[in-house]
């Protein structure tokens, strides 16, 4: 009976030590990939041309996300201005010196459920991982 139970054990810690990085290197990965896009989508929506980051920016973000694995339904794109107006709005960009505040969020997907070999526990189901990143408008009329 010690043999059964030691070899369980064993086994479990085994399979975690053998897959627990895979799963740590995909969330490092899908990590960069959400703040390398939030990045590119404020370097375009800040440049002088567009002082604002609409839907259809949005859902081209989701298009090149989605290449890398990401499921696009999954996204959730905040979009702000640090002076409260609309960061969305085409018909009125944000003037030069105003700040556009965007976060990515997406969920875990279980990738931590081989923690729980070991008694950790993964994230929740409603737990996103985020990346977030601010730049100032460049925009002039």
């Amino acid at each position: 009976m010690r043999s059964v139970l030691v070899f369980v054990l064993f086994a479990a810690t085994f399979c975690w030590l053998m897959f627990s990085p895979i799963y740590k290197h995909v969330l490092i990965v899908r990590q960069a990939v959400l703040q390398k896009e939030v990045d590119y989508l404020l370097e375009i929506g800040a440049n002088g041309d567009h002082g604002y980051i609409s839907g259809a920016m949005m859902r081209e973000s989701a298009g090149r996300l989605a290449a890398y694995g990401l499921q696009a339904d999954k996204l959730e794109y905040e979009v702000r201005s640090t002076t409260g107006a609309a960061a969305t709005d085409e018909a009125s960009p944000l003037q030069r010196g105003v700040g556009i505040e965007l976060t990515v969020r997406y969920p875990y997907e279980r990738l931590f459920e081989i923690d729980r070999l070991i008694g950790l526990t993964p994230p929740g189901d409603d737990e996103r991982m985020s990346a977030y990143g601010l730049k100032m408008s460049e925009y002039v009329p």
